[in-house]
């Protein structure tokens, strides 16, 4: 359902996860945009698994919007060996966010998933209505079953109080402020690293985990704040709505292209005794493509920025 409700640039707009890449993403493309009321607190002045804490948070802000970019995230390594945390975290942080908004009486809040809560083996691209059509990929099923749990609570409270609050679901994503760390991390900034560090130290061959033919679709994280907006102002609907580019390439070629971008011209080998994970996963996004937006960002120039930002900000890298 198209709704067009141009938010105020006064809105107390309260971004849950601001420190993180999507987060902080958001947050930059908001302040560019004229907001002057956004709100955010770090994971050392607020833990959003503290339920008193959040609901007193969010009563002292009382914001007009509410924006739950907040996760605990990684990568296959990650999501397969901490599961119970990933599942325990998600779900603390998802509603306690929301339960306070609701308190609160937030009537707009963007709650924002995940890809990985699609089967394993849905119909590709995959539709926003193969949702719980079958089995999920059971590296990441724990993520997945908290952020579809995050969609039910959109819903039902939709539902049960009939506020304007929304779900999106982006694609893998990648950009600046992405979590660099050689094995927590998703695939391009481990592969952006591992390229880095062999082109630094004069490496031969850098060793790609599984066959490197699996089918992966990347959104610029920028672009995502800018479908974020969007999607406040123009969408008003309880099912979840995709947000990617449309197309994929297999992780081999992604890999060329990140070592073409970081300038390694070393051997790229291909470890197959590593896992794979889903075989394809293309969003569906023709949807949201009707409703007027479509990703801005080619992946060679997202892969170019990220690059420079990885570069700028050695020092102080987001490595755990």
């Amino acid at each position: 359902m198209q709704s067009s409700n141009t938010l105020n640039r006064d809105s107390r707009v309260y971004i849950a996860g601001h420190r993180g890449m999507v987060g902080s993403a958001i947050w930059r493309l908001l302040e560019s945009e004229g907001f002057s009321n956004l709100f955010g607190a770090s994971s050392r002045e607020l833990d959003l698994r503290n339920r008193d804490a959040v609901f007193d948070y969010v009563q002292k802000v009382r914001p007009d919007v509410v924006i739950d970019a907040a996760a605990r995230v990684g990568g296959i390594h990650a999501n397969s060996t901490y599961p119970a945390s990933f599942l325990s975290d998600n779900l603390q942080i998802q509603v306690n966010v929301m339960d306070a908004a609701n308190a609160a009486e937030v009537d707009r809040l963007l709650f924002l998933g995940s890809s990985c809560i699609y089967p394993k083996f849905a119909e590709q691209p995959i539709k926003e209505s193969s949702l719980l059509t079958g089995e999920l990929e059971p590296t990441n099923d724990a993520y997945a079953i908290a952020k579809i749990a995050g969609i039910m609570q959109v819903q039902a409270v939709r539902r049960q109080y009939g506020r304007r609050w929304i779900s999106a679901m982006p694609t893998n994503l990648y950009g600046p402020g992405d979590n660099f760390h050689p094995e927590n991390s998703h695939v391009l900034p481990a592969l952006m690293r591992r390229f880095h560090e062999a082109k630094s130290n004069d490496s031969d061959e850098v060793v790609i985990w599984g066959s490197g033919t699996p089918l992966r679709e990347f959104l610029y994280v920028d672009d995502l704040a800018r479908a974020s907006l969007f999607l406040l102002e123009n969408y008003d609907s309880p099912e979840t709505i995709n947000v990617g580019v449309g197309k994929d390439a297999p992780i081999r070629e992604i890999a060329e292209r990140v070592a073409a971008t970081v300038g390694y011209t070393g051997a790229l080998t291909q470890d197959p005794s590593k896992p794979d994970g889903t075989p394809r996963k293309l969003l569906d996004v023709s949807r949201l493509n009707d409703l007027g937006w479509s990703a801005g960002t080619s992946l060679d120039d997202g892969l170019r920025a990220t690059y420079a930002w990885y570069l700028d900000n050695l020092d102080s890298l987001r490595t755990t």
